[in-house]
């Protein structure tokens, strides 16, 4: 079970990437067609607006986290959403297409994705780790769905400017948000490394770059299925535009029952690469439905709740088994490299959406996007299950000073990585079972006072 604290941290942070989210999305169904009313505007100008967010999100997350990994990261987070919120003022004030691309290149500037994963990763133990990430993931997912039904709905009452304001005020809540979560101090065994080396490191960990793969194929398969599908949700199920979000919503709803239990299952009994493995599959008996029966109303939507499904799962389960993978000392580094790997995904996905529907050739294009999910499957059965540690909740010491007992802890085989939080005079201890012998109890039972059952 979640502690409060840790709930309290969860709600926070998963409702701040809802909120950028909210604000990124929102934009998307509606900017095509809405976007030509700016001066200078081409289709092609049109289409760097709304990718250029991903793209200098993909380029700024490695500086963003590899920062992080040194320094405290609330303070990272805030530079973050104010140049999220700042890039929707600009877009909102422009007159121009060029105006607007500025905006969003500003506000994806505030590429702190990665950064956010990290400190919800700091404030979990780790046997809560997968529910929280789980969360984040779900918020993801949700966000998706509610900005694609709210976006074309909030055009009508506020025009195009009214929307990149509302990007604007989503990013100060953000900020809000951010006071429900409690400051750390992090603690670890091994010594700080140059930026080079530590992005090296992070690189060149096979199970990592794995995962860095999933998370591109993951959000490239959902994004140009989000360009692909809808002409068919038109031609062949004869569902009008405007009602497409009263599609996607109980579709994720549904998933969301599936989900879940999946989720437990994998770190109950740990089962993580087992689920991963079987949500790969997922997606592509998705698409693969979706080659053979698109012509067909109750078929197509049987392949997208599949494909809901899966992609579910697996928003919860990466950046869990992410924060798993990852070396202690570089858990932003590599989130900040998983999440570059999310946005050109993202970014890769539009353009491939785009030349689909030039294709004219649908059952061709779904067996395209078959395909890349059967690489990202091969792929992936290279990974290894992931190394499972836990967490103790310790008070902290009112006689000792914490470096002087971080220290003192950290030096007792089995402690990972020690997270204080002053303001709770609490730490969570990261401790790996199999390592901890009777000498490491002993000496814990020395540090803390009492005898403590690992």
């Amino acid at each position: 079970m979640m502690n409060a604290l840790e709930r309290r941290s969860t709600f926070a942070l998963s409702s701040i990437f809802a909120l950028r989210m909210l604000g990124l999305f929102m934009i998307v169904p509606v900017f095509s067609v809405a976007g030509q009313s700016y001066q200078y505007a081409t289709p092609a100008l049109i289409g760097l607006a709304v990718g250029v967010y991903g793209l200098t999100q993909a380029i700024l997350q490695i500086p963003f986290s590899l920062i992080a990994d040194r320094f405290s990261r609330k303070p990272l987070i805030i530079l973050g959403l104010l140049l999220f919120a700042l890039g929707g003022a600009v877009a909102a004030m422009s007159e121009t297409i060029y105006g607007v691309i500025i905006g969003r290149a500003i506000a994806g500037g505030g590429a702190v994705s990665a950064v956010v994963m990290a400190l919800l990763a700091d404030v979990t133990r780790e046997e809560n780790r997968t529910k929280a990430m789980a969360t984040m993931g779900m918020s993801i997912g949700v966000s998706f769905m509610v900005a694609f039904s709210l976006g074309p709905w909030l055009t009508t009452l506020v025009g195009i400017s009214g929307l990149f304001w509302v990007t604007t005020i989503m990013g100060l809540l953000a900020i809000l948000m951010l006071f429900m979560v409690p400051s750390t101090t992090r603690h670890h065994k091994n010594f700080q490394q140059g930026y080079f080396n530590q992005l090296k490191q992070v690189l060149k960990m096979q199970d990592l770059n794995r995962l860095h793969v999933s998370v591109f194929a993951l959000h490239l398969l959902l994004t140009a299925m989000f360009i692909y599908v809808p002409s068919q949700l038109i031609e062949f199920a004869d569902i009008p535009l405007s009602k497409h979000g009263l599609i996607y919503l109980p579709l994720l709803v549904v998933s969301l029952f599936f989900a879940f239990p999946s989720i437990i299952l994998a770190e109950k009994y740990r089962k993580m690469r087992g689920i991963f493995l079987t949500a790969i599959g997922g997606i592509i008996a998705g698409l693969a439905v979706m080659i053979f029966g698109f012509e067909s109303k109750y078929i197509l939507l049987l392949g997208l709740g599949l494909f809901f499904i899966a992609f579910n799962v697996m928003e919860a389960l990466l950046p869990s088994w992410l924060s798993k993978a990852a070396p202690i000392q570089s858990k932003a580094t590599a989130m900040g490299v998983n999440a570059s790997g999310q946005f050109l995904g993202a970014f890769c996905g539009g353009i491939l959406g785009g030349q689909l529907n030039m294709l004219g050739n649908t059952t061709l294009g779904w067996s395209i996007l078959t395909g890349i999910a059967l690489i990202w499957l091969l792929i992936s059965f290279g990974l290894s299950q992931p190394r499972y540690l836990s967490s103790l909740v310790f008070s902290l010491p009112e006689a000792k000073q914490t470096d002087e007992w971080t220290s003192q802890l950290l030096a007792i085989r089995g402690i990972e990585e020690v997270v204080v939080m002053p303001e709770q005079q609490v730490a969570y201890v990261k401790v790996d079972k199999q390592q901890i012998d009777e000498a490491a109890r002993h000496d814990l039972t020395r540090l803390l006072g009492k005898e403590v059952a690992i």
